[in-house]
């Protein structure tokens, strides 16, 4: 073949199995064998490496590609990722319309209909493409600033490289979605661990998360992961969510099947009823069901309250329970200074976590519940997330259950305590309490305050036991010096715990004013 034959040749392959790719990943049919789709795959490898002046980033042969890399770039996104607020029964979801309802003229209540999609359980992803091409893909992050893993996403087959009908888009255009881990493979993975010798995973999100952010591409690439796009950010005119789910897949995004536009509460909470009841049928786990205005003008007019649209929320499953000992109560103290009860756990498996301990919140909480130590209770995890008390089974008490008594004093200072809130709240009222100081300084550093990344609980208790801070203030006079002559703290630690800290000297007002652990202040 002439070099031209080549180039039209290797044109010819990518477009017959970008056909394939989205008939398989999109239209879910099955138009070719995986044995001849290798085959044809092989061949345009095959010139490709004979030929590479004609590689080109939407090749199918550059999915894997290319050395590990040493650490992630970050990414700023253009439109901010935000995320959704929860309800939990049909009451949260009928003031949730209420609350949107006053903010629409009579006109536009009457014309609101809801989209309803599923909520995945995996990694919300961005993808940007540059004339039809697939150039960065980037995680959530904080929302404003993600890290870019392309290489990673470029491993997944429903991710196409190139954008179908892309002669009509504008030079950048950004789809986001979410990347997830099917329960067959997780199971297969899981299997893996188990003939190494390795403890299993606790659940897909997990893997679906840790295999987003291998740092080698081809360690990616065998986890099988999946992408559902969800959003179009790009605007490009169309009038509601619906059709943007429609326009995606025409442009060769996998996006879900049983999506659902309805026109009142009512049928969303039909729909909400049989999502809940396929729920452990389906292929991948899911932990509600995400519903959108779907008038595209009426959502953007609904604006953002705080880090959430006010015209989406997540219409969450209910929780999932198990029953478990409360083997004992025992008392943490804040950095306020408030005392709150926390019960010890026989340990449960809930949601694909291991849960040990559990909130009371106060001293009512568990006069509210009836709760004593040793009593078999109901934890639920609320939001899917925090582990929660939720009903003792006072049936099933053996007559050895102990009554629980806050402490009169502080239990790390010995500090008499105080209660306000007409005695709900019991607090340490010294300031200069050494678990205040503990939990204030992990506010300092924690996400919400200077977001310190790699300086957690355990290095902040060291140098505290090591007398080389006593406050926030003195963490911004260390010296590697002060550090690497501490037991298993190295040179190299040392030198990232100090690049941590001084990369953080300067933040923006209302974070240093978050971090100060000011009563009553939050963000």
């Amino acid at each position: 073949m002439t070099k031209e034959e080549v180039r039209k040749r290797i044109e010819v392959l990518k477009k017959e199995i970008e056909k394939y790719r989205y008939a398989y990943h999109v239209l879910n049919q099955s138009l070719i064998s995986d044995e001849a789709l290798d085959s044809l795959k092989k061949e345009l490898f095959d010139l490709e490496q004979k030929y590479p002046e004609f590689i080109t980033p939407d090749s199918p042969t550059q999915r894997v590609s290319g050395e590990a890399l040493k650490f992630f770039k970050k990414v700023r996104h253009e439109v901010p990722m935000i995320s959704l607020n929860d309800a939990f029964s049909e009451d949260d979801m009928k003031n949730w319309y209420e609350r949107i309802k006053k903010l629409l003229k009579p006109e536009q209540i009457k014309k609101i209909e809801f989209y309803c999609e599923h909520k995945f359980d995996g990694l919300a992803i961005s993808l940007i493409y540059e004339d039809g091409i697939f150039k960065i893909g980037s995680t959530r992050g904080n929302g404003i600033i993600g890290e870019d893993v392309t290489q990673n996403l470029k491993t997944i087959e429903s991710i196409p490289l190139k954008l179908r009908l892309f002669n009509n888009l504008p030079h950048i255009l950004e789809v986001r979605g979410e990347v997830l881990l099917t329960k067959k493979e997780f199971l297969r993975i899981n299997q893996e661990q188990e003939k190494n010798n390795l403890p299993p995973y606790a659940n897909p999100r997990n893997v679906a998360a840790g295999s987003v952010r291998q740092l080698d591409p081809k360690i990616t690439a065998s986890r099988h992961l999946v992408f559902y796009a969800y959003d179009l950010i790009t605007d490009l005119g169309v009038k509601t969510h619906e059709e943007k789910h429609l326009l995606l897949k025409e442009l060769g995004f996998k996006t879900h099947i049983d999506n659902k536009k309805v026109s009142s509460l009512e049928e969303v909470f039909k729909r909400h009823q049989e999502l809940y009841k396929q729920r452990d049928k389906l292929p991948y786990e899911i932990d509600g069901m995400v519903v959108i205005v779907n008038d595209n003008k009426i959502f953007k007019e609904l604006g953002t309250i705080g880090k959430a649209p006010r015209g989406a929320i997540a219409y969450k499953f209910p929780p999932k329970e198990a029953t478990t000992i409360v083997e004992n109560i025992i008392v943490q103290v804040g950095r306020t200074g408030v005392l709150t009860p926390v019960a010890v756990l026989k340990p449960v498996s809930l949601g694909g976590t291991i849960v040990t301990r559990s909130t009371l919140h106060n001293k009512e909480e568990i006069k509210r519940l009836g709760l004593k130590i040793g009593d078999t209770v109901i934890v639920h995890r609320a939001g899917d997330v925090i582990p929660q008390v939720s009903e003792v089974l006072v049936r099933l008490r053996s007559g050895k259950e102990k009554n629980f008594v806050m402490p009169k004093q502080c239990p790390i200072c010995k500090t008499e305590v105080v209660e306000d809130k007409g005695g709900i709240i019991v607090r340490c009222p010294n300031k200069n309490c050494p678990a205040r100081s503990q939990e204030r300084l992990y506010h300092f550093v924690g996400k919400g305050g200077f977001d310190m990344k790699g300086i957690g609980p355990k290095i902040i208790n060291r140098l505290l036991d090591e007398g080389l801070i006593q406050d926030a203030s003195d963490l911004f006079d260390l010296k590697e010096g002060d550090i690497k002559v501490l037991e298993r703290y190295g040179e190299k630690s040392s030198q990232n715990i100090i690049r941590a800290i001084n990369s953080h000297k300067q933040i923006s007002f209302d974070r240093f004013l978050y971090s100060l652990s000011i009563l009553h202040l939050g963000e």
